[in-house]
């Protein structure tokens, strides 16, 4: 017997387990969102120099006659290569003789310009105001607002790092409720930042409660769970983060103002404070770490709610004990990230799927956090891209289980990267298929994300499993992190950023055929079911070769057992 065994006389899948779920989705409703709120409170305006006889107020009419706004703008701001107004630069004095030109410049002497010195005037259409509005992170200093993002990503990068070590040791109810407050509050103090230092340095804390506040979530609910229901709880999981996305970009279309929406997120993560006092810790969590009295404790509230009778004469001390024994020995002699690397195969898998979270995190991610510079309305846009990655996460399980992982996974990262390139050099006059695009790339964004983490799952064995997915899971985030510092590229092209995540996703769809497949595949336990994978799968094809296809799989399972 194991834990389950003790689960299953607690109720596996009751009461508590959907109340505590359905807390826990709600609370990743509004947390998750906050990895791309900076879509509408860092999104770019239109702007330009500001410039006296346009914006000062104290110029008379008199002053430039009676001349259009449109003929005033011709005089003060020279164009730029597309034959727009520039965004950065004005001229150093009203060009009057422009007024007469009739567009021909050629026998005009350049005249000269200058930087905005005296700031900048923003487009309010459809922002009132954002960080780059606040802080004037247009020009010269754009490249902070990538830094800003890169900053947040060093945040779950850090929170990311710390979290499994945390919630191993002071367990994850804890670490969950505590990073429930820090987050709330940084999230409610960046929107009253007074310098964009500070901005960064809230952003940064925000961003590591995110990640403690994701992977305790999933800790919660997977480990009061049975093993059939895992599958589920990660697509609701996914399908949670979605909704919260929609109900995102809701909020961003009635709040304009970014101070305003950065408040509308956080302050509502406070009351998330209240119901984690009836949150039950890891019962499973408990009994390996010697709490096994709290964790009966925890195992017979389970029961009650559950409306299990009898659970006092059936969970008691003797029987956790004797249920677990075996799981407690072998929590004596606990592997270390060193294993990882001490075996060629296990070594290679590590390896190959490190690289392949971190080439898949870059375009995904790219995507995901810099929609607004997609040239689309980027309030309909993410709305559209996350209510269709809530049936895209539902139809890649029926792909990745009919044609295999690795297919699909090629497959998968192949049309993601060619939708990116033909996003960038579809004509912006073409609206409609340009929202199909982006559509299209949200939704495989997700199903992406999912079957990455099916792949890790399905290929490390269970006695290291949980550190080696927190070591390919830094390794995301360090692809995260570099997605920002790309998109700084944007100031010698638009489309250099979106070239190169959809070459890097194209790239990355070859990754997954240096892995084995697992499509119907037993889950290896031990470090030793890595190492003689090979050996089993060579003695197969050659039954297969020799005997048939029949006996090859009979082969197989006869080995899986073993």
């Amino acid at each position: 017997m194991a834990f389950q065994d003790l689960l299953n006389q607690a109720g596996s899948m009751g009461r508590y387990q959907i109340l505590q779920m359905a807390f826990l989705l709600i609370c990743n409703v509004m947390v998750a969102p906050h990895t791309i709120l900076e879509n509408f409170t860092a999104a770019i305006p239109g702007h330009r120099c500001w410039v006296p006889i346009l914006d000062n107020d104290t110029v008379s009419d008199s002053d430039s006659g009676t001349l259009s706004q449109d003929d005033l703008l011709r005089i003060s701001i020279p164009l730029d290569s597309n034959l727009r107004p520039d965004k950065c630069r004005r001229f150093v004095q009203p060009q009057w003789h422009l007024l007469h030109l009739n567009g021909t410049f050629s026998n005009v002497t350049e005249p000269d310009t200058e930087p905005c010195v005296d700031g900048w005037v923003y487009d309010q259409s459809t922002f009132l105001s954002t960080t780059v509005t606040e802080w004037d992170l247009v020009c010269g200093s754009q490249v902070l607002g990538s830094v800003a993002k890169f900053i947040f990503m060093i945040g779950i990068l850090v929170g990311a790092f710390l979290g499994g070590h945390l919630s191993d040791r002071f367990g994850r109810k804890l670490i969950f409720t505590c990073a429930v407050l820090p987050m709330a509050i940084t999230g409610t103090c960046a929107a009253l930042a007074p310098t964009f230092f500070i901005y960064c340095l809230l952003h940064f804390l925000k961003g590591a409660c995110v990640s403690l506040i994701y992977m305790n979530c999933v800790f919660l609910m997977i480990e009061w769970t049975s093993p059939k229901f895992k599958a589920l709880m990660t697509t609701l999981i996914l399908c949670a983060s979605s909704f919260g996305s929609i109900v995102m970009a809701g909020l961003a279309f009635a709040f304009r103002n970014w101070h305003h929406l950065q408040l509308v997120m956080s302050v509502p993560i406070f009351f998330f404070l209240i119901p984690t006092r009836w949150l039950s810790e890891s019962a499973r969590w408990l009994i390996v770490t010697n709490k096994p009295q709290k964790g009966l404790q925890e195992l017979r509230r389970v029961a009650c709610k559950n409306g299990v009778k009898n659970s006092g004469g059936a969970l008691t001390m003797e029987v956790v004990r004797t249920t677990m024994r075996e799981e407690l020995e072998a929590t004596q002699t606990k592997p270390s990230l060193r294993d990882l690397f001490h075996t060629p195969n296990l070594r290679k898998r590590v390896l190959i799927l490190c690289l392949l979270r971190f080439t898949t995190a870059i375009p995904v991610f790219g995507f995901n956090i810099h929609l607004q510079h997609l040239k689309s309305n980027v309030f309909l846009m993410q709305c559209l891209s996350a209510a269709m990655s809530i049936p895209a996460c539902v139809a890649g399980m029926f792909l990745l289980n009919h044609i295999g992982r690795r297919i699909s996974q090629l497959f998968l990262c192949f049309l993601f990267g060619i939708t990116i390139l033909a996003t960038v050099f579809v004509p912006e006059e073409m609206r409609t298929l340009h929202a199909v695009l982006i559509t299209l790339m949200g939704a495989n964004s997700a199903v992406i994300a999912s079957s990455n983490s099916l792949l890790s799952n399905e290929l490390l064995p269970t006695v290291i499993r949980a550190r080696a997915v927190g070591l390919i899971g830094i390794a995301g985030n360090v692809g995260s992190a570099m997605s920002p510092v790309l998109m700084t590229l944007m100031m010698y092209s638009d489309s250099l950023p979106w070239i190169i995540y959809g070459a890097i996703s194209i790239l990355a769809g070859f990754v997954p055929l240096l892995l084995p497949e697992t499509k119907n595949q037993p889950l290896p336990d031990s470090i030793q079911d890595v190492e003689n994978e090979f050996v089993y799968t060579l003695m197969v094809f050659v039954v297969c070769v020799l005997g048939g296809k029949v006996q090859g799989i009979q082969m197989r399972k006869v080995l899986s057992s073993k």
